[in-house]
């Protein structure tokens, strides 16, 4: 996709951090945004400065981790723009602490939002871009910990390298569609 004037780009984690520096930087080339973020008073916040610099914006609570949330952050997408072409599996979080020290209910956290939130986002918005025939994106931000196991992060590297390895997996079978997969691994 070249051109994204007047597309519409979801964004998850959108409020803070990388998301927002995505949602900023979509707005700026002219697309409409969708943003979930579990941080409202943030993600009011960036609506309202999105907006007032001209930017259409919607925004929605979604816990990635509840595929349900992450549905209805599809529904408000296609109700609102009509679809969706570039889709920001975003969200994350970690906890820095010894694998060993992890208690079980860390690791299913950190694994229902940061693996599970990617695969639910593509359980929702993947069959709705296939179906639009607009090709489109799909990114993921995992992390450098995606790539290279780090000491302290052991859920939170499972979960990346399960990401790393969902976005390389989908950019060689969406290519039929026209919808590219890629990943970010920040460090």
């Amino acid at each position: 996709m070249k051109d994204v004037s007047g597309r519409v780009a979801v964004v998850t984690g959108g409020a803070s951090g990388i998301g927002l520096g995505m949602a900023r930087a979509f707005a700026g080339a002219g697309m409409k945004l969708v943003i979930g973020d579990l941080d409202e008073a943030a993600m009011t916040a960036v609506g309202e400065e999105l907006t007032n610099a001209g930017a259409e914006v919607v925004t929605r609570s979604c816990d990635v981790s509840d595929l349900e949330q992450v549905q209805n952050l599809a529904d408000l997408a296609v109700d609102t723009y009509g679809g969706v072409n570039v889709l920001c599996n975003n969200a994350g979080i970690g906890i820095p602490t010894g694998t060993h020290n992890m208690k079980l209910d860390d690791w299913k956290w950190i694994i229902d939002v940061d693996l599970w939130g990617p695969i639910h986002g593509v359980e929702a918005f993947l069959p709705r871009m296939i179906e639009q025939g607009e090709g489109g994106h799909l990114l993921f931000t995992a992390s450098f910990a995606g790539l290279v196991a780090n000491e302290g992060l052991g859920p939170y590297t499972v979960a990346k390298y399960g990401v790393v390895g969902l976005a390389e997996v989908l950019h060689r079978e969406l290519r039929p569609h026209d919808i590219g997969s890629s990943v970010l691994c920040p460090m």
